[in-house]
């Protein structure tokens, strides 16, 4: 399979399908220089024994360091099934089904931080449902970490607690519901932008 590399800006709806779909190949790297043989990708990114640091750029996002011992394809595969959640958030949306909607967004932001987790740390990060909590286990910068916690609320064993199911979609006004999937949209955007950088 032949490796290509996306400038930051052309991440598109293509290149996301294209990688969750066909998954990406690690270059080869020198033992003695740790400098890959292939491409000559020095020029571009500085390697140490456990991370890789992006070349500088005006955007601040850019320039985290995203360790190489991390699980890139279950990071992947895992964004898939956040991206997945969130369309099937948006027909439940359309379908007046408000509590369905804000459910998939719950596990879409849950989904991609634990992508990033798996991308940073190998594994999967331990937590309760508050996705908060999730978000800062994985580093996720403060507004990130507040706009997951309003989605916190909606894990359907906490919110059947006090509400019957039969009476949930009524309980969330589509107005709501709308700004919740815009609160989910900017989380796996956020996710994103490392997953495909990495």
């Amino acid at each position: 399979m032949s490796q290509s590399h996306t400038d930051p800006g052309e991440n598109n709806q293509d290149e996301l399908e294209r990688l969750l779909m066909q998954g990406i190949e690690a270059p080869p790297v020198s033992a003695q220089s740790g400098v890959d043989d292939r491409d000559n990708r020095a020029s571009r990114l500085h390697y140490d024994q456990n991370t890789i640091v992006p070349p500088d750029s005006e955007d601040e996002e850019e320039n985290m360091e995203v360790p190489t011992s991390g699980d890139i394809q279950g990071a992947l595969g895992l964004f898939a099934e956040a991206t997945q959640d969130m369309a099937t958030a948006g027909v439940e949306f359309s379908l007046g089904r408000h509590f369905a909607c804000v459910d998939f967004c719950n596990q879409a932001v849950e989904k991609a931080a634990q992508a990033v987790s798996l991308l940073r740390f190998g594994h999967r990060s331990m937590y309760d449902h508050d996705l908060r909590a999730l978000g800062a286990l994985v580093g996720a910068p403060q507004e990130i970490q507040d706009e997951m916690a309003l989605l916190t609320p909606f894990h359907p064993e906490a919110f059947y607690a006090d509400t019957p199911p039969e009476e949930a979609d009524e309980v969330i006004p589509a107005e709501q519901a709308s700004v919740y999937v815009q609160h989910a949209r900017h989380v796996l955007k956020w996710a994103k932008l490392i997953i495909l950088r990495s």
